[in-house]
């Protein structure tokens, strides 16, 4: 289990984390979401123990992370793929971690084969696609076996075969009882591949829960009436929160069936009426509208 405290970072007059409190639990994928800035990787950073806390703590397995005694057989991380010398081939990276760690050189073929880097094992990193770099980075995460798994965007630059390995993978290691963080910035994977999510925005804590507490929570009922705008008045004097869309309007606060009797009271005819599952995407912009650092205009 990897536990947050009230963990707090500053660098120089910038609050990059500000008082984060959560878990991330075995058993479970951890989708890790935030607008660009939000703290993500600095977060992650400080469970590796790259960063110190300015103040609160983190640990993994109640202790920090200095504290392991043989890091690599208890936490893999993958924060930078690309992070390989250039000329050293696949093989001869991941034999530095493991003769680093006392991890026999087999474990070397076995991350290579699970990776699907087998057959360039001997080339060089450095003429790698960013998806290459990114399974070889996975295989160092994996290296010592290890029961916690914190990556950063690590479906960067995988093609579809490549996104799907990576999900099936995820899903795998978490049922086999390991603790699984994630950060991605694709909402439709993280929907399919985490069981739970913690969101962030300027470093502080915004919402966590179950995937299904995110879309659920966010349920939207579709409308469709002659006069969209009239009833879009009425609906938000009840107490809706309403989105136009020519015609059509999108309702959130209010479900389906009390803007059934709201339009029923008022004589309103209606000629749709249609609950349905808000997106992730669409609930984590809305959580995080005002969490953007750098948003273009629309």
């Amino acid at each position: 289990m990897i536990r947050l405290n009230a963990l707090t970072k500053r660098h120089g007059g910038t609050l990059a984390v500000d008082g984060l409190t959560f878990e991330v639990r075995p058993g479970l994928v951890t989708g890790f979401l935030g607008p660009n800035g939000a703290g993500k990787t600095t977060t992650m950073r400080m469970i590796l123990g790259l960063d110190l806390p300015t103040s609160g703590t983190v640990t993994v397995g109640g202790r920090r992370y200095r504290d392991l005694e043989t890091p690599l057989r208890e936490v893999g991380s993958l924060l930078e793929a690309q992070s390989v010398h250039p000329r050293r081939t696949a093989r001869d990276h991941l034999l530095y971690l493991a003769r680093g760690s006392g991890l026999p050189d087999r474990r070397v073929g076995e991350v290579l084969d699970l990776v699907g880097l087998s057959d360039a094992a001997g080339y060089p990193a450095g003429g790698f696609s960013l998806g290459m770099c990114q399974r070889l980075g996975i295989a160092a995460a994996l290296l010592g076996d290890p029961p916690v798994l914190v990556l950063d965007e690590p479906v960067n630059g995988l093609d579809p075969e490549g996104v799907l390995w990576i999900r099936t993978l995820l899903r795998g290691l978490a049922a086999e009882g390991r603790t699984v963080l994630v950060s991605s910035h694709l909402m439709s994977e993280m929907a399919v591949t985490a069981d739970r999510l913690v969101v962030i925005g300027r470093g502080r804590l915004i919402a966590e829960g179950d995937v299904e507490d995110f879309t659920g929570a966010g349920a939207e009922v579709l409308v469709r009436v002659a006069d969209g705008a009239g009833f879009g008045r009425l609906l938000e004097l009840a107490g809706a929160h309403v989105r136009a869309h020519g015609d059509e309007l999108v309702v959130t606060g209010m479900p389906a069936p009390d803007i059934g009797r709201l339009a029923a009271s008022e004589g309103v005819a209606l000629a749709e009426l249609t609950p349905r599952r808000a997106s992730l995407e669409d609930t984590f912009m809305e959580l995080t509208r005002d969490s953007v650092e750098f948003g273009a205009a629309l």
